[in-house]
């Protein structure tokens, strides 16, 4: 990724740990300046407070809380002057089933939506004036291939990661003339806390997707230019007919 100077910012959401983590720390080792949000803000600067403030900025940010979101953003700018950047790491998982739709899970559908659809949407908001400006803009979505087919009954995390891929195109349209570009990266079952909670020992952790291999995408999509645009990337660790 190329801009007028060589300084490049880039925004990161979820980076106090797993796939975030290892993508915040390849991309510091690269020279990028990162902006870094998470909700356990001394979480986050106790892993990164080795790093120069100048280059890494740790900064709080929850994804149910709008104001979060704004003052990331705003104190991006203070320091930085410049967004590049913005991938979309941060996300939950909770599991949920059409026949038990209720009041409780009707709340768990809305966290659902609320951190893995409207977060990212409300950061790409808040971020596109400045990734216009810089005219190379990228847009990075940690989606899932749970967002490009449904392989089982669970409901409500499938749903909104379909969603997050649709933001994705969205943003692509939006932005394409102004030089902004947008990929939905979707995994399968990556190892971190997140996919042993929910995979119920059905695949051994060493034999699934890397969060380090994340990180080698990811850099590598920030490194393409304008005309090899990449809009979804499929990563799997088990062969599917399709994926």
């Amino acid at each position: 990724m190329e801009t007028n100077d060589k300084k490049i910012v880039v925004m990161l959401s979820g980076a106090n740990r797993g796939i975030g983590e290892l993508i915040a720390k390849r991309l510091v080792s690269e020279g990028y300046f990162l902006s870094l949000g998470a909700r356990k803000i001394e979480k986050l600067q106790n892993k990164f407070n080795a790093f120069d403030r100048n280059t890494v900025l740790c900064n709080w940010y929850d994804a149910e809380v709008p104001e979060s979101a704004i003052k990331w953003v705003d104190a991006t700018i203070e320091q930085h002057g410049r967004i590049d950047a913005l991938i979309n790491n941060a996300g939950i998982f909770r599991s949920t089933i059409i026949e038990d739709f209720n009041k409780q899970n009707e709340e768990v559908v809305d966290e659902l939506w609320t951190v893995n659809v409207k977060g990212p949407l409300r950061l790409i908001s808040l971020a596109f004036p400045y990734l216009k400006k810089s005219g190379r803009g990228k847009v990075i979505n940690l989606s899932s291939l749970s967002g490009k087919r449904v392989r089982g009954i669970s409901v409500g995390y499938e749903m909104s990661k379909f969603a997050l891929t649709a933001l994705t195109h969205s943003v692509r349209y939006s932005g394409w003339e102004h030089g902004i570009r947008a990929t939905a990266i979707c995994p399968g079952w990556v190892n971190t806390q997140m996919a042993k909670d929910a995979s119920q020992n059905v695949i051994d952790p060493k034999q699934m997707t890397q969060p380090e291999d994340v990180a080698t995408l990811i850099s590598t999509i920030l490194k393409l230019p304008n005309t090899a645009s990449i809009s979804e990337l499929y990563v799997n660790c088990v062969l599917e007919s399709s994926f």
